[in-house]
């Protein structure tokens, strides 16, 4: 089964994970947009990577997880809208491509490793012990949303193996 963990959002990731294993973990897809050259989500970039992925894996069962984020005490409505964006692009994407989207809370898959009440960074520190082949790519700091990514994938596949 291949899975696809998403971090949203425009500083967000998309990891691809089939048995276990990381296949590989992008930023996510971006291009600038209007006069003051604000970055929005390249949907047609999220759909080139997906269907690539996809079509690479033609017999494979497919399973979109992405995190199902809220507002946040203190941002501000313009930022908000902006996430609220990325995430309707994400959904609408997988949805037309009809592909099985599940939504996770952050505290379900934070909770699951331990990440409650933890800096940002821990999901980085996480994800490399759990997965040290990958801890080259994950070097940064700002790679804590490819961290995101991967462990919410990580979460899907070990708590829901069991139903498929």
């Amino acid at each position: 089964m291949l899975i696809i963990g998403i971090d949203p959002g425009i500083s967000g990731s998309i990891c691809f994970f089939e048995d276990g294993k990381i296949v590989e973990v992008l930023e996510m897809p971006t291009m600038t947009e209007g006069k003051k050259n604000k970055k929005q989500v390249n949907g047609a970039q999220v759909y080139n990577e997906i269907s690539e992925k996809i079509n690479k894996k033609s017999n494979q069962e497919v399973r979109v997880v992405i995190e199902n984020v809220s507002a946040m005490p203190g941002q501000g409505v313009t930022s908000m809208f902006n996430f609220g964006q990325s995430f309707g692009i994400l959904k609408g994407i997988c949805s037309a491509m009809r592909l099985p989207i599940y939504f996770v809370r952050p505290a379900k898959w934070k909770k699951y490793y331990n990440l409650i009440n933890s800096e940002k960074d821990a999901s980085r520190t996480r994800a490399i012990e759990i997965f040290p082949y990958f801890s080259s790519q994950l070097s940064k700091k700002k790679d804590s949303n490819k961290a995101d990514a991967i462990l919410i994938a990580s979460f899907y596949y070990e708590t829901y193996k069991i139903e498929d």
